[in-house]
């Protein structure tokens, strides 16, 4: 029985330790005291991490611009069906514009040969931009006209930074630096036109007045800090911080511009679903910025 009685105390101590809320009646050495395991700290994300998820999110979002792209528009023309209004693109030429747009999307989204189908996708958007206003199918205010082009515009250069190889997770092949300083041009020639939207559109101007506390000194203070974003793009220098300055703007603008439909859609006849494709465009805008912003 002696040399049983160390074996059961040091079993019946092995169990009681393995309950959570139990103490340690019995140490295991006597001539030791018992530990208790101190509760395991969750490490906090490092700014490494962080980076390369608001990254991801970007990827995320501008890859799958397209679908949102395709659908609007597709509501957009059932839209002006009722009123037998024609689309902005003859309907053969349509639906073989939509397919491209769809399957480049698709590949992007799965990550198949991405950076090939990102440049596919900005081919292909800014040969749809130019069949739909060479058509002339549909008249549109140039100030309508200012905020779709150049949002388009954007669109196309967050797809050539895309396709430049930013915002790989793993990035196997060098970046191609001249598509990413091309599509950094397209982004900075989109805020020069949202510099002169603020400056010479009445109907852009009235959205900022009506919708943001401050009143011309802060349109006047937006109109410097686009530019001076502008010029950042353009230039190439600072690109990473112009772009992390403007994924903090863009959001407010699409939330409390973009956002009040109303507005857009009862007071300056902007089609409701023309409107929710524009909201579309600057989102899949911000997408490319986060890209820029985290990995430019």
């Amino acid at each position: 029985m002696g040399p049983l009685i160390p074996l059961i105390r040091d079993s019946l101590a092995c169990a009681l330790w393995r309950q959570p809320g139990r103490l340690l009646l019995f140490p295991l050495h006597p001539e030791k005291k018992a530990e208790f395991p101190s509760p395991v700290k969750m490490a906090a994300p490092s700014r490494r991490e962080v980076l390369r998820l608001l990254s991801q999110l970007g990827a995320f979002i501008l890859t799958r611009f397209s679908f949102w792209n395709c659908f609007s528009m597709l509501m957009l023309f059932a839209e002006r069906a009722d009123v037998k209004r024609k689309p902005d693109i003859q309907v053969p030429y349509l639906y073989v514009d939509m397919g491209a747009a769809v399957l480049c999307a698709s590949f992007m989204s799965f990550g198949v040969k991405r950076r090939w189908f990102a440049l596919c996708a900005a081919i292909q958007l800014a040969f749809s931009t130019y069949l739909s206003y060479v058509g002339g199918h549909v008249h549109y205010g140039d100030w309508l006209k200012v905020r779709m082009y150049s949002r388009a515009m954007a669109i196309i250069g967050g797809f050539l930074v895309l396709a430049s190889g930013a915002g790989e997770v793993y990035r196997q092949k060098p970046r191609t630096r001249s598509l990413q300083s091309t599509g950094q041009v397209f982004l900075g020639i989109y805020l020069i036109c949202l510099v002169y939207s603020l400056q010479h559109s009445q109907e852009d101007r009235l959205a900022y007045l009506d919708h943001i506390p401050g009143g011309e000194i802060t349109v006047q203070l937006l109109v410097v800090v686009f530019g001076v974003l502008a010029l950042a793009f353009l230039s190439g220098y600072y690109v990473q911080l112009a772009s992390q300055i403007l994924a903090i703007i863009l959001p407010l603008v699409i939330l409390f511009i973009d956002g009040n439909v109303g507005y857009w859609h009862r007071t300056r006849r902007v089609e409701f679903w023309n409107q929710m494709k524009l909201i579309g465009q600057n989102v899949g805008i911000f997408g490319a910025v986060l890209i820029l912003a985290t990995d430019g």
